[in-house]
């Protein structure tokens, strides 16, 4: 089974956490954190300020690595690194997503989420 390796951004403001919904897809209209596929060459670090700038034009500081995520879908296997970041420049614009949601810890269950990501919402519970 092919391996797919991407880096997802668990984006704080205050209490709340930045969700976005996927706007096309297998997935369209389900919550995920955001983020992407890695390039050729580029660290964990690099590859998820860039796919956050191209997403949502924001920029972000990486305060730590929360988790990986190993999950199976049907036709490849997801290893997903995520990571606790801030804003710290730009201005929210959605390029690859339909909506964004700031959403408290407890509220997370409230929304349809990309199977995958359900495992990292588990894990904020335990933190």
């Amino acid at each position: 089974m092919k391996t797919i390796e991407v880096v997802a951004a668990i984006i704080k403001q205050d209490d709340k956490i930045l969700a976005t919904r996927r706007s096309d897809g297998k997935f369209k209209n389900m919550w995920e954190f955001p983020g992407g596929k890695m390039e050729l060459g580029e660290t964990r670090g690099e590859a998820l300020r860039r796919e956050i700038k191209e997403e949502l034009e924001l920029d972000i500081d990486i305060l730590s690595y929360f988790t990986t995520i190993d999950y199976d879908y049907l036709n490849f296997h997801l290893k997903m690194h995520c990571f606790i970041c801030v804003i710290c420049g730009g201005v929210l614009r959605l390029n690859a997503h339909n909506d964004t949601k700031w959403t408290a810890l407890e509220e997370l269950d409230e929304l349809k989420w990309v199977p995958a990501d359900i495992l990292v919402i588990e894990k904020l519970k335990e933190m």
